[in-house]
């Protein structure tokens, strides 16, 4: 039997862009579940657990940024926005929140599916730029332990939850403290090649990062900003 593909759950009202999106899913192998409102959505991520998920923002009872708060208090499940491209403030404010990526309305089946692909690499254990061995090996790095394989943070024994792009991120900054990285090289570690990222989403991860820290340690200062230049992890 072959492997068993990823489930991908899709929240829009718009019943044609379910269709729509279901279809090139699943003719690419993917499993799909859809629902038309947030409402719903939050119950049947919660009974069904997918693999990722794709939330229309605007949505009546219950919008995609609601959604999104909701699940954030109970998972770390990859999350994808559907937008439209003046939505801007809502992209800003969605990274914020924890969401992994955008697609812009209207979009090509193709974008989709690869931005799809991208998220579920990003997902798994990265064996690029480093060995096999390095990415999956526990980091330590004073209060910091991060375990790839096990996709958990701690600071000073206390749990911090962490979605695929900020623990990649993380991750990228906390194996070599002291070293300054770019936003591009933070981009490269976190992101597939073939999804494009400005600046401000990188400097929004980040901030995120730092508000999850000081919400466990209200010192946290481990995270070092280079104006103009980039981050880097503090050495302990």
């Amino acid at each position: 039997m072959g492997k068993k593909m990823p489930t991908i759950a899709l929240v829009d009202d718009d019943r044609h862009i379910l269709t729509s999106v279901s279809m090139a899913l699943e003719a690419e192998g993917y499993l799909t579940n859809t629902y038309t409102d947030g409402v719903a959505a939050l119950k049947g991520l919660e009974d069904n657990p997918p693999d990722m998920a794709i939330f229309d923002i605007k949505m009546p009872r219950m919008d995609g940024m609601e959604l999104l708060r909701r699940l954030r208090q109970r998972s770390d499940l990859p999350v994808v926005f559907l937008t439209s491209k003046d939505d801007e403030i809502d992209e800003l404010f969605g990274l914020k929140m924890g969401a992994d990526d955008f697609i812009r309305k209207p979009f090509s089946q193709r974008l989709l599916v690869e931005r799809v692909k991208a998220v579920l690499r990003r997902a798994q254990p990265r064996d690029t730029a480093v060995t096999p061995a390095e990415a999956s090996r526990a980091i330590e790095r004073g209060k910091l332990v991060m375990d790839p394989d096990r996709h958990s943070c701690t600071w000073d024994g206390r749990s911090v939850t962490l979605t695929v792009t900020e623990f990649l991120i993380l991750q990228a900054l906390a194996q070599r403290p002291g070293i300054v990285k770019s936003r591009d090289s933070l981009m490269d570690a976190a992101y597939d090649d073939q999804v494009y990222v400005d600046d401000r989403t990188i400097d929004s991860h980040i901030k995120r990062l730092r508000k999850k820290f000081k919400v466990v340690d209200d010192t946290f200062d481990a995270i070092e900003t280079l104006y103009g230049v980039g981050y880097r992890f503090k050495e302990t």
